[in-house]
């Protein structure tokens, strides 16, 4: 129960609306019981007054009275809803904020160890499932309280005794089954969480992976894993559903047994009335409807294990110590950035390996270097140590030989536009995609820029308004290549990071962008992995990794000459 603590504390921010929601819901169910039992008792009453043979009888107020409960009860059950759901759903707006807002600080170190479609079941899915919390936990309960009391008193004016039983009755119903159908329950709750999150992660892996699945013949397999846990969560789904009937059966019958009881000693005398007539029926419908308030509470507290593991998934995650913290000073942002690299060390969590292994580097301010080496070898490593997406284990960065860690995160951003290997683009337009990395930019800018990396074929159709898709799917990998270097250029800041900047380019376009980028980027301090050594005659220096460390580093022509690692790879050209 203590995984709820910290989001029952959210419900605070909208009280009043929940509140209502709960004063709402309790009017609704007194209304419905009130329509029940003063429609058994007017009937009843009517026969009674027949059969005796007695001629005036006031039946305008009972009648008054049913259709104004009738009335309540309907406009009581809409607006009950209406405010009940736009409570939850404002809770959870709030919660999905702020869950995103803790998550952020944490990528992209932190959020390493989770898999995309574990991290998206836990911000989605199980914030969703936190409505349960409210809706069929917290309002059924204190409804049925409330309703329970109201209920013992209004009977207690006509016999007391027949009101503490039923309220005795219904009392014990809501403190004894709701507990035990709460332990029972709660290993399947538990169970279909963590069935459910562990379908959508193999569901998302067998959409992403089609093409390599099929073309390595394991589709089939996958599939077979997937549809394996499908029917585990199947099965999950029908042991709750099989306790759901039990909980309502069992209900069914301490309702018909309170029924009788009520029928029972009602027709023994009501109060000081030994003839009761009428008020017989009053009781036994009374009894009847009141159990409507019973109805949701033992089916509720079966999902509360599941809420329990939701909250417990989503309390995992944002409780992630972030591995990098910046601080909050502010520090103004050089128009040109010196790199200094000192004895620097890092691994990666729970890998044995440096992938960087102390590596002291110093790159002046404008100054254009390129890094080689094969694959592994800490290339990519050293660009996201740069970024800050990670901190070294040993050693400094220093950015004119201030630390990188005085850098507030704002103040850093700025000073670094960055190529990835893995280009990510928005479902939105071109334009959304391009104002990422410069907000204010006019589309004149945006169009001259796309026309400078040789995109101007994406403005024929919809212009900067063409809508990209999910991950810019319906794009070549050149394309999205060359538009990651338009964000880049866009972003305007003096230190750059390129990984693989002409990765998927042919010849030519690869001839175009090197060439592009040696006149945009004069003046900047360029850093650029690759493994394509076209134009690197161009760099101002050239740095050879493996293993970790720089085993040599020196312009195009020192290094020809000293036919180390850099030449042999000029050879197998």
């Amino acid at each position: 129960m203590r995984a709820l603590l910290p989001y029952l504390a959210l419900y605070k921010r909208h009280k009043w609306m929940l509140t209502l929601g709960v004063i709402l819901a309790i009017v609704t169910l007194l209304a419905s019981i009130g329509l029940l039992t003063l429609s058994g008792w007017f009937l009843s009453a009517s026969a009674v007054v027949g059969v005796a043979g007695i001629y005036s009888f006031n039946y305008m107020l009972p009648a008054a009275g049913v259709r104004g409960a009738a009335i309540t009860r309907t406009a009581g059950r809409y607006f009950e809803r209406l405010v009940s759901h736009d409570a939850t759903f404002r809770v959870l707006e709030h919660l999905r904020v702020s869950t995103f807002s803790k998550l952020l600080p944490l990528s992209p170190a932190g959020l390493a160890r989770f898999r995309q479609g574990e991290l998206l079941n836990r911000v989605v899915a199980d914030v969703d499932t936190l409505d349960h919390l409210y809706l069929r936990v917290i309002s059924p309960l204190v409804g049925a309280l409330v309703v329970i009391i109201v209920v013992m008193v209004g009977l207690s004016v006509l016999d007391v005794s027949l009101a503490l039983m039923l309220g005795g009755i219904m009392l014990a119903t809501l403190f004894i089954l709701p507990p035990l159908f709460y332990r029972a329950g709660k290993p399947t709750g538990e169970n279909l969480t963590t069935l459910r999150g562990q379908y959508r992660q193999q569901l998302t892996s067998w959409l992403q992976g089609q093409a390599e699945l099929t073309l390595f013949g394991a589709s089939e397999r996958y599939r077979q894993e997937l549809e394996n846990t499908e029917l585990s969560w199947h099965d999950a789904q029908r042991r709750q559903s099989d306790l759901t009937a039990v909980s309502q059966a069992v209900m069914l019958l301490i309702s018909g047994a309170a029924v009788i009881a009520m029928l029972w000693f009602a027709s023994g005398g009501v109060g000081e009335n030994t003839q009761p007539g009428a008020l017989i029926a009053l009781f036994v419908f009374c009894a009847l409807a009141a159990f409507e308030a019973l109805a949701p509470v033992t089916g509720a507290f079966q999902h509360l294990g599941q809420v329990i593991a939701s909250a417990t998934r989503i309390t995992q995650l944002t409780e992630c110590e972030p591995e990098v913290t910046f601080p909050q000073n502010t520090t103004a942002a050089p128009e040109q950035v010196a790199v200094q690299l000192d004895a620097l060390s890092f691994s990666y969590p729970g890998q044995p390996q440096q992938a960087l292994d102390n590596i002291t580097l110093s790159i002046s301010a404008g100054e254009h270097v390129a890094i080689l080496g094969r694959t592994g070898c800490g290339k990519s490593t050293l660009l996201q140590l740069l970024t800050r997406a990670w901190d070294p284990q040993h050693g400094e960065i220093r950015l004119n030989d201030q630390p990188m860690r005085d850098f507030s995160e704002p103040v850093l951003r700025s000073l670094i536009s960055m190529v990835p290997q893995r280009v990510h683009l928005f479902s939105a337009t071109l334009r959304d995609n391009l104002l990422l990395a410069a907000p204010h930019a006019s589309d004149e800018q945006l169009t001259a820029m796309l026309m400078r990396v040789g995109l101007e074929k994406l403005l024929d159709d919809s212009g900067l308004n063409a809508w990209l898709g999910e991950g810019g799917r319906q794009l070549s990998g050149g394309e999205l290549r060359r538009l990651a270097i338009a964000r880049a250029l866009l972003h305007d800041a003096p230190l750059v990071l390129l990984d693989e900047p002409t990765e998927g380019l042919d010849a030519s376009t690869e001839s175009q962008i090197l060439e592009l980028l040696a006149e945009v980027m004069k003046g900047k301090t360029l850093l650029m992995v690759t493994h394509r050594l076209r134009g690197l005659s161009r760099c101002d220096r050239i740095i050879v990794m493996d293993n970790g460390q720089i085993i040599e580093q020196g312009n195009h022509a020192a290094l020809m000459a000293k036919q180390g690692r850099y030449y042999q790879f000029k050879q197998r050209l």
